[in-house]
């Protein structure tokens, strides 16, 4: 019996079952072939979804930085256990495949009292049975269980591509976190310079005034921008602290000094080294391999195959139970001669009346993939805008930063200029303060366009894909 047994197992596994699931077909991008922005992009063969990101973020502290992130961030950590999960989740679906079979020893007692034995006399019965065997094995063959499994495989799919979709989101996150860092910095040692110069400048004024020769609205105005300066100290002091704390939450541990960005004086923002050159490429090339819109797309394969379940659902199910082995009064004689037993149990069960379960979860099944539809097709039309609003911004932000240069050397030449004429007597203090003011301004607003370049570098790879693989 137990080559019998093994026989049924192997001709029920090798059952072949065509699923009832609809033939997938990915849907049509609902986009345009061209990226929505002012100038035409040009196309290569080459896109930034091809490159790693070592060869975007080319700064060797920035790597170092974005090194540990991907090492040691837990929301990282907590996206790759849960592609852990999804392929356990998977292995328990995909084990309905085959026969579950157990071994199974028992031993049985009872006595009978003589008053309800047929004898008259008191009855004692002991059995021993030992037997291997499976339970209610269902034949696949409409395949309800395959379409259960696709199901759990395209989930599997999906959290692996949500992983990939925080580890690059993660890599973005902490180079523009160095690079705000690099900027704050850049600004609070600029209002340090600033109020030292202003302090200088109040410090003459309040001279004058003392002696006679001064002007108190000067000696106000002064003293307005001075405080000005001291306050924007203040306010940077901390900004640099919280960056720090930021860009330790997010490298998930104590950051080497060497890595941060130096300041001023090491010019990090003003020379980021990121790479700049960031071919595009076509948006239904590109956009399909983001991994937001892969994970939408393994969701929607996913939601496709739960039809092929539901549909089965209204046809016959054909299980299978069986088992061998043996059974005696005496566990002695378990083994011995003549012991043998077994048992098999085919049965078929047809859908007659279920209260219209079958078509609800039918008629459920199709409407979870038609959101799956319109899910995926708004992932890709997001895609699109974010990727073309940071086309966009690249496009122009390289003009800012020239213009912004252009306004801080012609404010710095005219601070200079006013200095000199104010020290000939030919202006008073209130033009030179409103110099210094201006200069001030143009160098907070210099600092600002060079970190939006840098940034905007920073989330085009981003939205691009970050080093998607190929479709």
């Amino acid at each position: 019996m137990l080559r019998n047994l093994s026989l049924i197992l192997l001709a029920s596994t090798a059952v072949g079952a065509c699923t009832l699931a609809p033939k997938y077909e990915r849907p049509a991008p609902p986009i345009a072939q061209t990226w929505s922005t002012p100038t035409a992009e040009p196309t290569g063969q080459v896109t930034a979804a091809d490159l790693d990101w070592r060869q975007v973020l080319v700064d060797a502290r920035l790597q170092g930085v974005v090194d540990l992130a991907l090492k040691q961030n837990r929301d990282l950590r907590v996206a790759v256990l849960n592609i852990e999960r999804a392929r356990a989740q998977y292995g328990v679906q995909r084990s309905a495949l085959f026969p579950t079979i157990n071994g199974v020893l028992s031993e049985q007692r009872s006595r009978t009292p003589p008053s309800t034995s047929q004898t008259g006399q008191a009855l004692d019965v002991e059995a021993y049975s030992a037997t291997i065997g499976f339970t209610a094995y269902e034949l696949d063959l409409f395949g309800r269980v395959r379409s259960l499994n696709a199901s759990a495989l395209q989930s599997f799919f999906a959290e692996q591509e949500n992983a990939r979709a925080v580890r690059v989101s993660l890599i973005a996150e902490t180079a523009n976190a160095w690079l705000t860092l690099a900027a704050d910095q850049d600004r609070l040692a600029l209002a340090k310079d600033t109020l030292a110069t202003r302090e200088e400048s109040l410090a003459l004024i309040q001279r004058q005034v003392d002696g006679g020769v001064g002007s108190l609205l000067d000696l106000r105005n002064a003293q307005t921008l001075t405080e000005t300066a001291r306050s924007d100290v203040a306010t940077y002091t901390a900004q640099v602290a919280q960056d720090r704390n930021a860009l330790v939450l997010l490298a998930g541990g104590e950051i080497p000094a060497d890595l941060l960005p130096r300041g001023v004086s090491g010019g990090d923002l003003a020379s980021a080294n990121i790479l700049a050159d960031l071919p595009a490429g076509v948006p239904s090339d590109v956009l399909v391999r983001r991994p937001d819109v892969l994970a939408a797309e393994h969701q929607l394969e996913g939601a496709n195959a739960n039809i092929g379940a539901a549909r089965a659902a209204f046809l016959p199910r054909i299980a299978l139970t069986g088992s061998t082995g043996a059974a005696s009064g005496d566990l002695d004689g378990l083994f011995k001669n003549g012991t043998g037993a077994w048992s098999f149990t085919p049965s078929i069960s047809l859908p007659i009346f279920a209260g219209g379960a079958n078509v609800a979860n039918l008629n459920s099944a199709k409407a979870s993939r038609d959101i799956a539809v319109a899910t995926y097709e708004k992932t890709v039309q997001t895609a699109f805008r974010e990727v073309s609003d940071a086309l966009s911004v690249r496009q122009t932000v390289t003009n800012r930063v020239n213009a912004q240069e252009r306004l801080v050397a012609a404010a710095a030449d005219t601070q200079r200029l006013t200095r000199q004429r104010r020290e000939a007597g030919l202006d008073n203090a209130l033009t030179l303060l409103d110099a210094q003011r201006t200069l001030y301004s143009a160098q907070q607003g210099l600092i600002t366009a060079r970190l939006d370049r840098a940034a905007n570098l920073v989330t085009l790879y981003k939205t691009l894909g970050g080093g998607a693989p190929a479709r």
